[in-house]
Order: C-alpha cells, then structure tokens, then sequence
C-alpha cells in the first residue's frame, strides 16, 4: 500500500468517526430538547384544566358576590390573557419571550384568583356551597399537579442546558440549532404564594 492511500484511509476514517461523533451529539440534544418540549406539554395540560375550572368557579360564585363584579370581571379578563399565553408558549416552549409571557400572565391570574377568595371569604353561604368547595378542591388539586409539572419541565430544561453548555457539545449546539432553554420559574416572592383556594 502506497503512502498516500494509507493517509487518505487515515483521514476517511478521522472523518467518519467525527462524522458520527456529530450525528451523536444532535441526536442527542433532540432527543433532550424534546423531553423538555414534552414536560412542557404535562404543564399546558394542568393550566387548561385550570383555565376551565375558574368560569365553573365564577359563575358559582356570581350568584353570591352580586357586589363584586369587578373582582370576578378580573378573574375572568386574568384566566383569558393567561390561556392566550399559554397556548403561546406551548405553540414553542424554547421560545423565553414566550415563556416570559406566560410567567407573567399566570402572576396576574394567580393575584386575581387570590383576590376572589379573600372577597369570597365574606360570604359564608359561599363557603358552604357544595359546588364551590368541589370545585376549590379541584383548584387546588390543579395547582399542585401544575406545581410538579413545572418542576418536572424545570428538571428537563436542566438536563438539556447542562449538555449543550458542556464540553465537546458547546463547540457545536449553537452551530446546529440549539439554544438555550428557559426555566419556569417565578421572579418575584410574591408571584411565589399560591393562590389560597380554601374555604
């Protein structure tokens, strides 16, 4: 064998071994990018099921809080700007501005909630209303799945920024796509209370 066939198999071989070494490290940041994509959807579920509790739990409460118009106007206009974001951000959960926007819808949502339950506390015949306390039961039950979503959605934007950000994978992540994922997490310690559903 000549020595230039042997260099040409050297770096033929080089080539292919770092031409699977490429075809490796995509794969598997696809295959973390959608795992994160995949936790984002177990939130999106839990926040519509959400959204569609609170009208249930409005008109329940409409009858009872005839002087607190406002305050139900502002859960419903909160629920709706946060579905809108929701839908958004599921549409693309890579996208922070996106995610930001659900961040800060979901504040408003969780500050208009709280507010109805502290008007609500005033009326007792509400309290005891058996299809209020089902459907604030079924509200807190929401929040905590969407509270193990988030953290679940946290843990897999983890995995995937670690891997992209680590040595080889940073040389190349940038270059084939992939960019950094945001984390659901609340900015402010306010934003940080749940909304208090009991009665």
């Amino acid at each position: 064998m000549s020595p230039a066939l042997i260099i040409l198999l050297v770096l033929m071989g080089l080539a292919l071994i770092i031409g699977l070494w490429v075809v490796g490290l995509y794969n598997g940041l696809v295959t973390l990018r959608n795992r994160f994509k995949n936790a984002f959807a177990q939130i999106d579920v839990q926040l519509k099921r959400r959204y569609d509790l609170i009208p249930n739990l409005v008109e329940t409460a409409k009858g009872y809080l005839k002087h607190e118009r406002e305050t139900l106007e502002a859960v419903i206009q909160a629920r709706n700007i946060a579905a809108s974001a929701a839908k958004a951000a599921a549409a693309n959960p890579a996208d922070p501005a996106a995610l930001k926007g659900l961040l800060g819808a979901e504040a408003g949502l969780g500050g208009a909630l709280s507010r109805l339950m502290v008007v609500s506390e005033a009326y007792p015949d509400l309290k005891a209303n058996q299809n209020m306390l089902r459907l604030t039961e079924e509200l807190t039950s929401t929040e905590n799945k969407i509270a193990f979503a988030r953290q679940a959605f946290n843990d897999a934007v983890m995995t995937y920024n670690t891997r992209r950000e680590t040595f080889p994978t940073v040389i190349l992540a940038g270059a084939l796509g992939f960019q950094p994922a945001e984390l659901f997490t609340v900015d402010s310690p306010a934003e940080r209370i749940a909304p208090k559903v009991q009665f």
